[in-house]
């Protein structure tokens, strides 16, 4: 059997696999005011139930934050505090006996999706997570491409509006500043999926999301772009004028594709991605 764990920012979600098979999958609103802490002690007491039934051969996890994956460690959460310089894989190795991996999120849902989803057959793709914050993910020919110090992809932190309000981050005008549900909600008073059942804000929106996508596209050139997170279940909604908007971003002499998708495993990219790091289908 293999553990899932995706640990985001205003939620995480643990599963049990037996090869590509679901077997169990619960899911917890965060309590950022519990930092570390307090999520290590929920994966502790789901994981010391699931033992009771399963016996797990490894884990794979997908951590909502800047993962160094050759150490093995988590960078920081700047969603949720005290996760700095942690070594997460440990702490869950210890919980079922048994090794585990971890990479970011996005990287997470860019393998979940090119191996079982809206990325099949698909190379290069870029999946891009549009929840709680923005992260990206770049898969090429059964590969993550993580950059020289696991910091590829992270799409989220370019800067689209300068001089624009300030981000966590502390720099201003971030993709995920402008377009991240946290932001949304704080700014607006009202949650990414009220707000995504306006058109007239949506058509405001999309010009921001286009803007920070137009980056991936002209960058990378992917086969396809895969939306997952919470903001991308809004549908034909946000997709129709995200794609026309994009059509009237994207340089003119371009010929880069402008194949935008949601993801097909819905909120499950990242669990069936954690196969691809537990050693199952890559």
């Amino acid at each position: 059997m293999i553990l899932a764990i995706d640990i985001g920012g205003t939620k995480f979600t643990m599963a049990v696999f037996d090869g590509i098979q679901m077997l169990r999958r619960e899911s917890r609103a965060t309590d950022a005011a519990g930092g570390r802490d307090w999520m290590l002690a929920q994966i502790g007491e789901i994981a010391a139930a699931w033992r009771r039934e399963f016996r797990f051969e490894r884990c794979g996890i997908g951590f909502g934050g800047p993962v160094d994956f050759r150490a093995q460690r988590v960078l920081l959460s700047t969603h949720v505090g005290g996760w700095s310089d942690f070594d997460l894989p440990g702490f869950v190795s210890g919980l079922i006996d048994a090794p585990a991996v971890m990479d970011n999120d996005a990287n997470v849902g860019a393998m979940g999706e090119a191996r079982f989803g809206a990325g099949k057959d698909c190379s290069p793709l870029f999946y891009m997570t549009l929840s709680t914050g923005i992260g990206g993910g770049i898969y090429e020919h059964g590969r993550v491409w993580r950059g020289a110090d696991s910091y590829g992809g992270e799409i989220g932190h370019l800067t689209i509006r300068p001089g624009g309000p300030a981000c966590l981050c502390g720099a201003r005008g971030c993709f995920e500043r402008m377009c991240g549900g946290l932001w949304l909600q704080r700014d607006y008073g009202r949650t990414a999926r009220e707000l995504m059942r306006e058109p007239a804000f949506v058509e405001r929106y999309v010009v921001d999301l286009a803007l920070g996508l137009k980056a991936a596209i002209m960058l990378l050139n992917p086969a396809r772009i895969v939306i997952g997170g919470g903001i991308a279940k809004a549908g034909d909604r946000l997709f129709v004028p995200l794609r026309a908007e994009l059509g009237r971003q994207i340089t003119s002499w371009s010929r880069a594709r402008v194949d935008v998708a949601p993801a097909a495993l819905g909120d499950d990219s990242v669990l069936y991605g954690t196969l691809a790091l537990g050693g199952v289908g890559f």
